[in-house]
């Protein structure tokens, strides 16, 4: 396994250490549900160096981004982030990104973990015929994430940038902890927060700072179950290269008055399926699980757990677009009664 520029400050902070993504990294530290309320009710520091940077650049690097995501990168000014999708040939997503533009011919593109060498493949290869270079800095980038109602105000104490006069998805330089730092007021919990992109020698000690300064460590299992809340997908779950996204509740990513890569297809593809939020009655679903329209099953869960603020499971599912309630859950050879929610699951600032 890859270890992160963290991995001994995880030990030493009794992180509970499991394989993702060909990485090490921490599942919990004391409690998922004590690290999912800390990020909901005041702040929480995640490890994120896993995830993959990409540097994107070249007087068409925007035409190639045009091309290249479902989402309209023209919208993009210097300093301002944006949550897109990779779609491929055949209208499905081969990844769901965020997207930074750094200056008018430098973009920041961030992957996911366990894609980072198929993001990258793919993107050299549309990239043919454009004025643009790629470089992937995945190894060379630390990535932390501070999230919640509290983030903001932990932050100020350690860095120079005034943080009043940042907006969500604000993509700026400054110093942390004395360290100099890339900070983007974006995240995935549904929480305000600040992912912070550093150099490897110098991620130890701006994390240490920040649990000093009151931040809780928190691990995989509470950004599952805070991402799961809020409503956002996971790529491989409710995401795929054969997920048409235009049938999804993240249809509004894509900008169909432009052209991309895998339009046509896109468009022509119909939606046999809806995704839904489900609450349990009782149990908690997990991935795979049937889901049933009375008697008959109609779709799968694809991402499922416990919600720490509802007390409840919750699940994201597929199933039949014209598929009506009542809906149950098969958990463990048992139906269990679900209701459907409206996303996120639970209300968020």
């Amino acid at each position: 396994m890859k270890k992160t520029p963290l991995y001994q400050a995880h030990l030493r902070h009794g992180g509970r250490m499991v394989e993702f993504a060909g990485y090490a990294l921490p599942l919990q530290y004391a409690s998922i549900v004590e690290e999912h309320l800390a990020v909901r009710r005041a702040a929480g520091l995640f490890d994120v160096s896993h995830m993959g940077e990409f540097l994107i650049r070249g007087r068409e690097a925007l035409a190639f981004l045009q091309w290249a995501t479902a989402n309209d990168a023209a919208k993009l000014k210097v300093g301002r982030a944006q949550y897109s999708m990779l779609p491929n040939a055949r209208g499905g997503v081969v990844d769901d990104i965020y997207l930074y533009r750094l200056a008018e011919e430098e973009y920041l593109m961030v992957v996911n973990a366990a894609n980072i060498a198929k993001d990258f493949a793919h993107l050299k290869e549309l990239s043919r015929g454009f004025a643009v270079e790629l470089t992937d800095l995945s190894e060379e980038t630390a990535l932390l994430a501070l999230q919640g109602p509290k983030a903001a105000s932990l932050l100020q104490g350690l860095t120079d940038a005034d943080l009043s006069q940042r907006k969500k998805n604000d993509v700026f330089s400054a110093r942390v902890a004395g360290r100099p730092a890339r900070l983007a007021r974006t995240g995935y919990t549904g929480e305000d927060g600040f992912e912070l992109f550093l150099a490897p020698e110098d991620a130890e000690a701006v994390f240490e700072a920040l649990l000093e300064a009151g931040a809780t460590p928190a691990g995989l299992g509470a950004r599952d179950t805070l991402r799961l809340e809020a409503g956002f997908p996971l790529y491989g779950h409710e995401l795929t290269d054969d997920t048409n996204p235009l049938c999804t509740p993240w249809a509004w990513v894509v900008k169909k008055e432009k052209e991309f890569h895998g339009k046509e297809a896109m468009l022509a593809t119909p939606c046999a399926e809806k995704l839904v939020g489900l609450v349990l009655e009782v149990g908690i679903p997990r991935e795979g699980y049937r889901v049933y329209s009375g008697d008959r099953p109609v779709g799968r869960v694809t991402s499922g757990g416990y919600s720490p603020l509802l007390e409840k499971g919750i699940a994201l599912a597929y199933v039949e677009k014209e598929a009506q309630e009542p809906f149950f859950v098969e958990v463990r050879g048992r139906k269990a009664g679900a209701s459907l929610s409206p996303l996120p699951f639970v209300p968020l600032k």
